[in-house]
């Protein structure tokens, strides 16, 4: 286990996360994902292959540029509603989390001494751009401690509550995350007004957090949007920007509801995307983790990490 105390990227070191896993496994890998969840790979040995595939050019990538590495868990959708989705009862989902802090430590092994963070990833317990059935807090906070509980006793460092769209089901993660006694980060998405699907803007969320789990989020991030849906908030300022930590863009400027109906990838383009994280890194002080979500790669990631170094 890495130290919960010490996590690089909270001790000012440039960290990248991994870009997009699902689009790349789908569109690239041409893996087919049901209800787009990864975590059915674990389950073989020609699918854990498949994910040390995915993360590797993210490991040589912090290597090579000697900074440090957070990898995202592959159990986005590894809850107990997306498990029973998909044929998985308690006692099988559990084991696949484990199995997710194993894959993710075993490349930590292989690639040291770059420093590497094994996050756990929670993800919405709903369609994650137009959830249906919201939760309160206390409610979101039963529905998620399975999996941050089994996700912290088999090891992670962290948990990241990764493309929330509204506060209650992030206070109910970090409230889970506080009471398993490990880091958490939340992260939630926008459209293309720079506000959360439900309409509450990024600012208000963030406080919100804030004033119902006593500021226990070691980190706020954003992410599945793209740099232009949510430049502008930032460029309005508020004290709320300095509890920003990072961000996971979009390649592609198309809405949510635009990508739902996509048949291809929209890749965008890996030089202007770092040109846009130029921009953010003048606008988000307190920000030290960069990478990607749908559309991105390697190649986004690798991009976005010199223009962030070089704007230093």
């Amino acid at each position: 286990m890495g130290s919960r105390q010490a996590l690089p990227q909270t001790e000012g070191r440039t960290c990248i996360t991994d870009g997009g896993m699902e689009t790349v496994l789908l569109f690239h890998r041409g893996i087919q994902l049901p209800c787009f969840a990864a975590f059915p790979l674990l389950d073989t040995d020609a699918g854990r292959d498949e994910l040390r595939g995915y993360y590797e050019p993210y490991a040589v990538l912090a290597r090579e540029r000697g900074i440090g590495l957070v990898l995202d868990t592959p159990t986005w959708r590894a809850s107990t509603d997306w498990g029973d989705r998909l044929g998985y009862d308690d006692e099988r989902l559990a084991e696949t989390n484990r199995k997710a802090v194993r894959l993710i430590e075993q490349i930590r092994t292989d690639h040291s001494p770059t420093p590497l963070v094994v996050c756990g990833t929670v993800g919405p317990r709903d369609d994650a751009y137009r959830p249906r059935a919201l939760m309160t807090a206390d409610e979101a906070e039963r529905y998620h401690s399975t999996q941050v509980e089994t996700l912290a006793e088999a090891g992670a460092d962290m948990i990241s509550g990764l493309t929330l769209t509204y506060p209650e089901e992030a206070i109910g993660i970090v409230r889970a995350a506080r009471r398993a006694g490990i880091p958490v980060a939340v992260s939630f998405t926008v459209e293309t007004d720079g506000r959360l699907p439900g309409g509450t803007s990024l600012g208000d969320a963030i406080g919100r957090v804030d004033a119902e789990t006593e500021g226990t989020p070691t980190y706020f991030m954003i992410n599945c949007a793209h740099p232009t849906h949510f430049t502008g908030v930032l460029e309005q300022g508020g004290d709320w920007i300095g509890r920003i930590g990072g961000v996971r863009a979009n390649a592609s400027r198309m809405s949510h509801a635009e990508l739902d109906e996509a048949e291809e990838l929209d890749e965008g383009d890996p030089a202007e995307f770092a040109d846009q994280y130029r921009v953010l890194r003048s606008l988000l002080p307190a920000a030290t983790v960069v990478g990607g979500c749908c559309g991105t790669d390697h190649r986004h990631v690798g991009a976005v990490a010199d223009a962030w170094l070089d704007a230093a």
